[in-house]
């Protein structure tokens, strides 16, 4: 079980942002940070702290990734052209964790990980456990048949506070999805404002 999935609201209370638009955040009813200090926490970022807090929040939105984990999907982006943050965007989306979280087969992206991790997804019929692999354009992941009557995977399913979103085609009747494109940022339904510029920025000066 990753490390974050008990602590996943308190990444929210952190940022000072419902990163996941989910309705039970406590950044929904307080909007400061955690602990006894958080009310005061309201200084003036300085440009850095505008950049790490953006990379934090991005890090973050997909599992709370480690920094050597993210620093190397950076470093991807950054050698494929075109628009660095873009591609950034484009990269995490293709995670398989990502895309199990984004077709609404699991309610979390922690919960996607876990799920990954003990065998529950196929793609294109073999099953993967790295939470990490990279999704191709055309791919299909699918809920492996064992799988499809765990009570995870039908509480998500139902769930109407997020829609799938279209870079994805997902039949819930057959618990499949197919990854049609790398999407753009505008793509993406991030339920805060996402800023991988302002990431690019950070690598750029603090290597």
């Amino acid at each position: 079980m990753t490390k974050r999935t008990s602590a996943k609201y308190k990444i929210d209370r952190r940022m000072g942002e419902n990163i996941w638009g989910r309705p039970k955040s406590p950044v929904n009813r307080r909007e400061y940070g955690p602990g006894q200090h958080g009310q005061r926490r309201k200084n003036k970022l300085s440009d850095f702290g505008i950049q790490l807090r953006a990379k934090q929040k991005l890090k973050g939105h997909y599992g709370d990734l480690t920094e050597k984990q993210f620093k190397r999907i950076y470093g991807d982006a950054t050698r494929i052209k075109g628009d660095t943050g873009e591609n950034l965007i484009g990269l995490l989306e293709r995670r398989l964790d990502a895309v199990v979280y984004r077709a609404k087969f699991v309610a979390t992206i922690f919960a996607a990980r876990q799920f990954v991790n003990h065998g529950h997804v196929t793609v294109n019929g073999k099953r993967v456990n790295i939470p990490s692999y990279r999704v191709k354009e055309g791919d299909v992941v699918a809920v492996r048949d064992k799988s499809r009557q765990l009570a995870c995977v039908l509480e998500a399913v139902s769930l109407a506070e997020r829609d799938v979103p279209d870079y994805i085609e997902a039949d819930h009747a057959k618990l499949t999805a197919t990854f049609v494109r790398t999407p753009k940022l505008g793509d993406v339904p991030f339920a805060v404002q996402m800023e991988p510029n302002l990431v690019v920025e950070y690598y750029a000066k603090n290597g």
